[in-house]
């Protein structure tokens, strides 16, 4: 990608809003270096060297505004691929926005959100995955996210699509050269070749969007609705899995009326745990009514059900419910409760016809380690997170579903021996989705929907 010489210079803060010890006023454009000189007097700035730090005074009319360290990055090497200034001052909020304001009154305006990131991707410093991945690193609150993140940052998803894109184009080029010698009625791509690199392709293209359902847990964390009868033990299975008392616990059935909700990290995924009403089937409470009907509602609109029930309840009781949520499709684990209270190996025994209980005790705390790592194996369904690309964008899954349909008619296409015009369609349309994702294929628009998600000083 060409690098694009921009007529303005944009100014922004590139740390949170609010007091702390520093802040950072970041500057880049053309006449960042001018700008940033008539602030700060003691030193021409134009004139040092790329990478280098400043002590001294920003000054506003002659007027001091704080004690500042400027660092400076020249063309091409900064982050933006421009000129680039960044001012760190003392982390008053009113200190830093008269810096921003004296930027702006020497000549520079306010960046836009994600302006300084998507200046660095037209400046070809980054493709468009890349710099999603920037905004990704900043939003991340898990190590799973974190490292999903850093992966595509420093090119892993990148670097496969190109790959791909390649191949696909060296191809296209032969064949779009058959069609110079249509009358001659030659080949210079050979059909074998062709039909196995598409099959190559399309198997990179499955894999990543079958890794879109990890990706989206990884990227957003996984609903978990704690379901059952009233005086099960949920409320106390929630406090003692956040080892808090977020909720409260009586023997009084029905006291949890409305349902709870608080996240945990589990094995750098976070599971949004929710504390529903008891589900009963007759209630004189107006109130606990509402309750058990957020409680249906929110199991099923949860990722994952843990069904918690007393290990003193019926067999049969269990099987029923075990019947009714395989029979909803909904993703389950049924959590026997109540452990403490009889003869563990006695209580496995007599449920011993239903699969896959976790028995624990939620009050002693017995065994809720292995209810974590069942959560965490039924959520990763035994896919091993190793440094593998993870797709965790919806732009991304929805360009590969269209590049895997492309593929698909590529393949029809050669097992019916259409002609090379036809081919060359399909193929040009699979490298459009391929273009679309790291960003050789986009318009303004989708640029600056991207970019308005950014953090503004980023």
């Amino acid at each position: 990608m060409k690098s694009v010489v921009w007529d303005d210079t944009i100014v922004a803060l590139a740390t949170p809003p609010g007091v702390s010890a520093i802040g950072v006023v970041r500057l880049s454009g053309t006449n960042a270096f001018s700008i940033i000189d008539q602030l700060f007097p003691s030193k021409k700035l134009i004139d040092q060297p790329s990478h280098s730090l400043h002590v001294g005074f920003i000054h506003d009319d002659g007027k001091i505004l704080d004690e500042v360290v400027v660092s400076i990055y020249k063309s091409p090497r900064s982050y933006t691929g421009e000129d680039l200034a960044e001012i760190s001052g003392h982390g008053s909020p009113y200190v830093l926005q008269q810096i921003i304001d004296a930027c702006i009154k020497k000549g520079a305006r306010l960046a836009k959100p994600g302006e300084f990131t998507q200046r660095a991707f037209l400046n070809g410093k980054m493709d468009l995955t890349q710099a999603e991945a920037v905004a990704d690193l900043i939003a991340s609150n898990t190590a799973s996210s974190q490292k999903a993140a850093l992966h595509n940052i420093r090119g892993g998803f990148s670097n496969q699509l190109k790959e791909l894109r390649e191949k696909l184009i060296r191809f296209s080029a032969l064949i779009e050269l058959e069609l110079d010698f249509s009358q001659e009625d030659v080949e210079f791509a050979d059909r074998k070749q062709l039909y196995e690199l598409v099959e190559e392709v399309d198997k990179v293209t499955t894999s990543l969007i079958n890794s879109f359902q990890l990706g989206n847990v990884i990227r957003n964390g996984i609903s978990v609705a704690i379901v059952g009868k009233p005086n099960a033990g949920k409320s106390t299975m929630l406090n003692t899995l956040l080892n808090e008392d977020r909720a409260i616990v009586s023997e009084i059935p029905g006291t949890t009326r409305d349902t709870i909700e608080e996240v945990i990290n589990i094995d750098g995924i976070l599971f949004r745990l929710i504390d529903t009403a008891g589900i009963r089937q007759h209630t004189a409470d107006v109130i606990e009514s509402v309750g058990v009907k957020r409680s249906l509602e929110k199991m099923k609109q949860a990722d994952l059900v843990l069904y918690v029930f007393d290990v003193n309840e019926a067999v049969s009781e269990l099987k029923n419910i075990r019947a009714g949520l395989e029979s909803n499709k909904i993703k389950f684990l049924l959590v026997g409760n109540k452990i403490d209270g009889g003869n563990e190996v006695e209580l496995k025994q007599k449920f011993r016809d239903v699969e896959n209980i976790v028995f624990v005790s939620a009050k002693n705390g017995l065994h809720l380690e292995t209810l974590k790592e069942r959560m965490v194996d039924l959520v990763l369904e035994g896919q091993v997170q190793t440094e593998s690309t993870i797709v965790t964008n919806a732009r991304h899954f929805h360009s590969l579903q269209q590049l895997h349909s492309s593929l698909l008619d590529v393949q029809k296409g050669l097992a019916e021996k259409l002609p090379g015009d036809l081919l060359a369609l399909d193929i040009r349309r699979s490298l459009h989705y391929l273009g679309e994702i790291t960003g050789e294929i986009t318009n303004e628009d989708q640029l600056d929907y991207i970019f308005s998600k950014f953090c503004i000083g980023k």
